[in-house]
Order: structure tokens, then C-alpha cells, then sequence
């Protein structure tokens, strides 16, 4: 066996090469895979967006409180409030961020290998730093898409604007703000969702060595025994860690992010404004705002993500 192959294997038997996938099979398969997700995990950014751009005086102060306020004024609808922009532009943003995924945890891996770290840590470093890249080429596709859908989240809530839909919204920004408008809050978006995106692979690669060696699998012999239950319980709650450990980090970042993008034209404040006005309203805590749901969302995203993930590259590998 080439050196490849021993580095894949020590890595665990989930680890499957760039090389050997089907990458045909790995996009069809893989678009519908993840549409599914976000069908079922969507209204969780519904709630979460609302709770962060709410103002002091809103009604709805928690996630169940946004949960009925939605299905009494438009049922079940608005719970997917922005959901077809956000389908539409998911795809190539997927895409991208699958493919830079891939080839840079390759390369990741390779760089690590020399240094005879531990495989927590080596496989702590590949996939942050490929989490990083992959999340920064993807932000082009993402920023745009974040934009337009968290208008439409929000829509006639807590004074925010209405719209007829996303082509309406896009239309709106363009013509106010010209292309740029799209792109509020790139940079933050590069800040919350960049490092994240490293935190939470970063996360998820070596507290699933650390589990499988608690469980006494620390050599791939002993792994290649063990059942796929097992398997898909160590992942499950690899991602579970990883969302809780980028949530409590990224939330900030994120709270700030999401006001600056859905405010309207003509009340434009900077990011230290936002930041000011938040604090003065809730104390630093208001940083925090949708904590829960986010929570919730990137350990619920992130599991089903990472099975779905795992799956795919198992069920497109040569």
C-alpha cells in the first residue's frame, strides 16, 4: 500500500480521497441531498435572523414566540419566508464550497503529515484550514444570496420593508445602492463566516479521534470492526461539539452582520454603531442575540450536513 493509502486509513476510515470520487455522482447526488436539509432545517434561520434584528420594543423576545407570531399571520409559509432565493443560489455556493472543501483538505493533509503531530491535532489543522478556504471562495455566491433572503425573512417585521419577492429585492438594493448594496457586510461575513467555517471542522475532525480513542478504537483495525451505527453516533456527536464550540464563537459576528445587511437604504450605520446600539439596548449580552436557535441551527445543520456529507463521499467514491 502507497503512502497515500496508509495516511488515509490512519486518518480514520470516514477520510475519502478527492481523488476517488465520482465527481459526476458527487454534485447530482449531492444537490439533492442537501436541498432535502434545507427543506427540513430552514424556519431555524427564519427564527434566528428575526431574533437578531429585532428591536427592543418587538413582541417576539424568544424562538417560540417567533415561531407563532409566523404561523398566525402566514402559516406555514412564513416559516420559508426567502427560501426559494436562498435554493436557487445554494447550488453553485455548495458547489464551490464541496469542491475547495475537498482539494484543500487533501493538500492540508499532506502539508500536516511531515510535522508527526497527533491525529487529533493533524486532523484538527487539515480540515480548519480546508473549512477556511472553502467557506472564502464560497462567500462570492453566499454574501448576495444572505442579503436578499434576510430581507425577506424579516419583511414587514418590526418595521422592516416588504417586498413581492427576491428579483423585488435585488431590484431595490441595485437601483439604490448599485452592485455593492448585494455585498453589505462582506467583510463581516468574511469574519463570522471564514473562521467558523475553520472552527467548526477544525472541531468536528479531532473530537472525532478523540471519541473513537475514549471508545478504545484508536487504530484503524479496531474501526474497520466497528458497526455503522456506531460510526454514525461518533459523527453525530463529533458535529454536535463542533456546532456548539463555532456557534458561541461566530454568534457575535454573526449578530452584527445580520443587521447591517437587512437594514434599509438611507439608514446606513457602521459596524461599531450596530455593536454600540446593542449593547445600550440589552447590555453585551445583546451580542448573543439568537444564541439558542443558532445553536440549535449549526448543530442541527451541522449534523445533518456532516451525515449527509459522509454519506455522499462514501456512496461517490470509486
Amino acid at each position: 500500500m502507497d503512502s497515500r493509502g496508509r495516511h488515509k486509513q490512519s486518518l480514520g476510515q470516514t477520510e475519502i480521497n478527492w481523488d476517488k470520487l465520482n465527481k459526476t455522482k458527487f454534485y447530482v447526488v449531492g444537490a439533492g441531498i442537501f436541498t432535502g436539509v434545507t427543506v427540513a432545517l430552514y424556519p431555524i434561520s427564519v427564527v434566528k435572523t428575526r431574533l437578531q434584528v429585532s428591536s427592543r420594543d418587538a413582541l417576539e423576545k424568544n424562538a417560540f414566540s417567533v415561531i407563532k407570531g409566523l404561523l398566525k399571520t402566514d402559516g406555514v409559509p412564513g416559516l420559508y419566508k426567502g427560501f426559494g432565493t436562498v435554493i436557487t443560489g445554494a447550488i453553485p455556493a455548495r458547489i464551490l464550497f464541496l469542491t475547495a472543501l475537498e482539494t484543500t483538505k487533501v493538500a492540508a493533509f499532506n502539508l500536516v503529515e511531515p510535522l508527526k503531530l497527533s491525529e487529533p491535532t493533524q486532523a484538527a489543522l487539515a480540515n480548519g484550514v480546508a473549512g477556511m478556504m472553502s467557506s472564502l471562495c464560497s462567500q462570492a455566491v453566499f454574501v448576495p444570496i444572505d442579503v436578499v433572503s434576510q430581507r425577506l425573512m424579516v419583511q414587514g417585521y418590526s418595521g422592516h420593508a416588504t417586498y413581492s419577492g427576491g428579483l423585488d429585492v435585488a431590484r431595490k438594493i441595485i437601483s439604490s445602492e448599485g452592485i455593492r448594496g448585494l455585498y453589505r457586510g462582506f467583510g463581516l461575513s468574511v469574519m463570522t463566516y471564514s473562521p467558523s467555517s475553520a472552527v467548526w471542522w477544525a472541531s468536528y475532525g479531532a473530537s472525532q479521534r478523540v471519541i473513537w480513542r475514549l471508545l478504545h478504537h484508536g487504530t484503524e483495525s479496531d474501526r474497520a470492526a466497528t458497526s455503522e451505527g456506531k460510526i454514525v453516533l461518533v459523527q453525530a456527536a463529533g458535529s454536535i461539539f463542533a456546532g456548539a464550540t463555532a456557534s458561541c464563537i461566530s454568534t457575535p459576528l454573526d449578530t452584527v452582520k445580520t443587521r447591517l445587511q437587512v437594514i434599509g437604504h438611507g439608514k446606513r450605520p457602521t459596524a461599531r454603531q450596530v455593536v454600540k446600539n446593542l449593547i445600550a439596548d440589552d447590555g453585551w449580552t445583546g451580542l448573543y442575540r439568537g444564541l439558542g436557535p443558532r445553536f440549535f441551527s449549526m448543530s442541527a445543520w451541522g449534523t445533518s450536513m456532516i451525515l449527509a456529507y459522509e454519506y455522499l463521499t462514501l456512496v461517490c467514491s470509486r
